[in-house]
């Protein structure tokens, strides 16, 4: 178990980087719909990824279930996804990072990923410690319990419908983003093969690679930000009950994870140093101040937490599982970080 997640990491770590995500600015340029590189790589992360699973499950290989959703019983049942999404969306504007980009960030030597990480792990303990127990006490209050589903059945449509629907509509999105960028910069937006692949796309089939892989050798789908709730139990076992052995958390693989995602895109850095290959798009490297760094990173943290998943386990993942938590989920980060972007820079 330890090997494959330690391989699977890698991959993940390496595609990060693969596809120009060490540069803050790719994150606030989309933010800011200055550039649609981002977008253009997280749908075709996720399309290929859910054509990667479809196959997958087809054969057998492997069958997963749907996010399931992240109820507060205030307003919604997916209630908990739209406030964490949003501190997810909110803290990615900010720091210019999320749980994935920020290991290609510490892997070019990029100051931003170093602060975010810091406020990201500062946010898993106060999530462990305090946060965590009040949204179980007010499920138990409110009796409500987290729940799978699927957008082909709010659609009421088949699952292979759906997935058809869905993947021409990530293909239409980067076709559109791409035109329009190239209008735009009369010709200068970034291109790949032949100037008929959007760059971002480019990058965003490397991720979908590092899916593969994460399916082939766990059988399950690429997901970062537990790694921060895994570090904050691990520090109030540390802090309250080291004494007790039998107390000691038992879970450490979404660190591993991560650890090895880290590693994965130090190799790459400097296979590729130029993996600018798609990240010289993003523009002059930008760096931001230490403290919105840290406040960027706990938010990223306290909000995939409150989600149920981040960019990378709700988005890349759980949308190629059709899961309409996920759906949810996304729309709020990107569409919160829309809005807060704009007020910061």
């Amino acid at each position: 178990m330890a090997t494959t997640t330690l391989v699977s990491g890698v991959a993940f770590g390496a595609a990060m980087v693969a596809a120009g995500f060490a540069n803050p600015t790719v994150v606030v340029s989309q933010m800011k719909f200055e550039s649609w590189h981002m977008f253009q790589a997280f749908l075709a992360a996720t399309a290929s990824s859910a054509v990667i699973y479809s196959v997958a499950e087809r054969l057998g290989y492997v069958k997963l279930q749907p996010r399931s959703s992240s109820p507060l019983g205030l307003f919604s049942r997916y209630d908990g996804n739209i406030l964490g999404g949003a501190l997810l969306g909110a803290g990615m504007a900010v720091s210019g990072s999320c749980p994935g980009t920020l290991y290609a960030q510490l892997a070019t030597g990029v100051r931003t990923g170093f602060y975010v990480l810091a406020g990201a792990v500062t946010g898993g303990v106060l999530w462990t410690g305090y946060l965590a127990p009040l949204v179980k006490r007010r499920r138990e209050n409110a009796a409500i319990k987290p729940a799978p589903g699927v957008i082909s059945e709010s659609l009421g449509l088949s699952r292979a419908a759906t997935l058809v629907l869905f993947e021409a509509a990530c293909v239409a999105v980067v076709v559109a983003t791409a035109a329009g960028a190239k209008s735009t910069n009369g010709g200068s937006a970034a291109f790949a093969g032949g100037d008929l692949i959007p760059a971002g796309a480019v990058g965003g089939l490397f991720i979908g690679l590092a899916q593969l892989v994460s399916l082939v050798t766990r059988r399950t789908m690429v997901g970062i930000s537990g790694s921060f709730e895994d570090a904050g139990n691990y520090f109030w076992w540390l802090f309250r009950d080291a004494a007790a052995a039998e107390k000691r958390p038992r879970t450490y693989q979404n660190m591993l994870f991560a650890a090895a995602a880290a590693a994965g895109a130090w190799a790459m850095a400097r296979v590729l140093p130029d993996s600018a290959v798609f990240g010289a798009v993003a523009g002059p490297l930008l760096e931001m101040p230490p403290l919105r760094a840290v406040l960027g990173g706990v938010l990223i943290a306290v909000g995939s937490r409150l989600a149920g998943g981040c960019t990378s386990g709700h988005g890349i993942s759980g949308m190629s599982l059709l899961s309409t938590s996920s759906v949810v989920t996304i729309a709020s980060t990107f569409g919160t970080g829309a809005l807060v972007a704009p007020l910061i820079y």
